[in-house]
């Protein structure tokens, strides 16, 4: 498959469709259904491999692009493995270099911290799917280069307001790790406080006591 023009934009329809599929509304993926359509999901990530945007691009082309890369080869990582009880007993899960770009291959930690973190947006930690109970939700849809800014907006309102992953009160919040582990991220010249704030209707101090929640690596699997 050749590489498309520029002005081609990447199509990320077949993904979509496997999304709908295979993981619930909730965030929980059927991966024996994922497996079953193991082709489609290599034929998907063959095509990414052939369309990499170039650094010139426009960044919201380029956020759903390596979104959708990093979850459908965070997918495609487990069904090689499975069954597993966490992505933890891969070895090295984030580390190698598994996923064809090009002529090259990179892996997933390439895409997070060379290519998405350099971007200055936050909310991709919201986006990107570790396959385990924790992570921010894999949502059941692609994300797209027109429809980028709304759909990371409700990632970051939906993660930041699961009861199970965040919890606020005006004096004490307890919070994901993914808020400390990324902080500078979401700290740029202000305070995580500031941050969170506009995401939540509880009124914060900015005095309030930071708490971090537990992390749970177990596989986010459809029970």
């Amino acid at each position: 498959m050749g590489s498309l023009s520029d002005l081609q934009a990447v199509d990320h329809t077949a993904w979509d469709r496997l999304l709908q599929e295979n993981v619930s509304s909730e965030g929980f993926v059927d991966y024996p259904g994922f497996a079953k359509r193991k082709k489609d999901l290599d034929a998907y990530l063959d095509y990414l491999g052939d369309n990499e945007p170039k650094a010139s691009a426009p960044q919201n082309v380029r956020l759903a692009f390596y979104i959708n890369l990093y979850n459908a080869a965070t997918v495609d990582l487990i069904l090689e493995n499975y069954p597993l009880k966490s992505i933890k007993d891969i070895d090295n899960p984030w580390g190698k270099n598994r996923i064809r770009m090009g002529n090259d291959r990179i892996s997933l930690s390439k895409i997070e911290f060379g290519i998405l973190r350099k971007m200055n947006e936050p909310r991709i930690h919201f986006a990107i799917n570790c396959a385990s109970y924790s992570c921010p939700k894999l949502w059941n849809r692609a994300y797209t280069a027109e429809g980028i800014e709304l759909q990371l907006q409700q990632a970051a309102m939906g993660f930041i307001n699961d009861e199970s992953k965040n919890r606020f009160t005006e004096e004490e919040i307890f919070l994901s790790p993914i808020f400390k582990w990324y902080r500078g991220d979401f700290m740029q010249k202000r305070s995580l406080i500031s941050y969170l704030q506009p995401f939540t209707r509880v009124e914060i101090r900015e005095t309030a006591k930071i708490n971090y929640l537990p992390y749970d690596w177990s596989l986010n699997e459809k029970k």
